[in-house]
């Protein structure tokens, strides 16, 4: 980017070279795609994904369901857990068995986590089910759907200014290339001879 401010030097430096106009005007244009075309898409991507998550989000709550389990016993806790030292999320959670009823009416039984630290026998507790009764994930809320928009808008941004600034760098890298090329044309044509008497130098 340091070229963009060679625009004003090369003007009238009868040194200045057509490739160092070209260089220059290659990453004023890059600096501009990046700050004015980066932004945009990103704001197009990040809407994008912000109507589709808030439309996720609307369908997953009007799918599933909480309803109220009953604890029917806890289990032992699951012998990939080797480390009962560990603090994570899930020893906040404990596995039982629990009867439930699904919001068609249909009573159910089976395994749940409940989000209890020392689950008996007839403790109640919280599930998300689908129509049915099937146990599902807690829907999506509309503030990490938010999050997930914004990320996506602000990855789509950083792409395309790294699509812009390697896009330059290829043109710069394809122009230095063919400015040795020439460089080497002239020093063949001047042949070994140069800068001896009679050689026209």
């Amino acid at each position: 980017m340091r070229a963009i401010g060679g625009l004003w030097r090369w003007r009238h430096n009868p040194l200045r070279r057509t490739s160092d106009l070209v260089e220059a005007w290659l990453a004023l244009v890059a600096l501009l795609l990046i700050l004015v075309v980066a932004p945009v898409i990103g704001s197009l991507v990040g809407g994008i994904a912000q109507d589709a998550l808030q439309q996720s989000v609307r369908d997953q709550h009007a799918s599933r369901h909480l309803v109220t389990a009953t604890v029917v016993r806890k289990l032992d806790r699951s012998p990939l857990d080797t480390d009962p030292e560990t603090s994570t999320s899930r020893d906040l959670r404990s596995r039982v068995v629990a009867d439930w009823t699904a919001p068609d009416g249909t009573g159910h039984h089976g395994t749940a986590l409940a989000g209890l630290k020392s689950p008996h026998h007839g403790d109640h507790f919280k599930i998300w089910t689908d129509a049915h009764g099937s146990i599902v994930a807690q829907p999506l809320d509309p503030a990490t759907a938010t999050t997930h928009a914004v990320l996506a808008g602000f990855g789509a941004a950083m792409l395309t200014a790294g699509a812009v600034e390697g896009g330059r760098r290829l043109i710069l890298w394809r122009m230095v290339r063919r400015r040795y090329a020439r460089w080497d044309q002239a020093w063949d044509r001047a042949g070994p001879d140069w800068g001896r008497t009679g050689t026209g130098s």
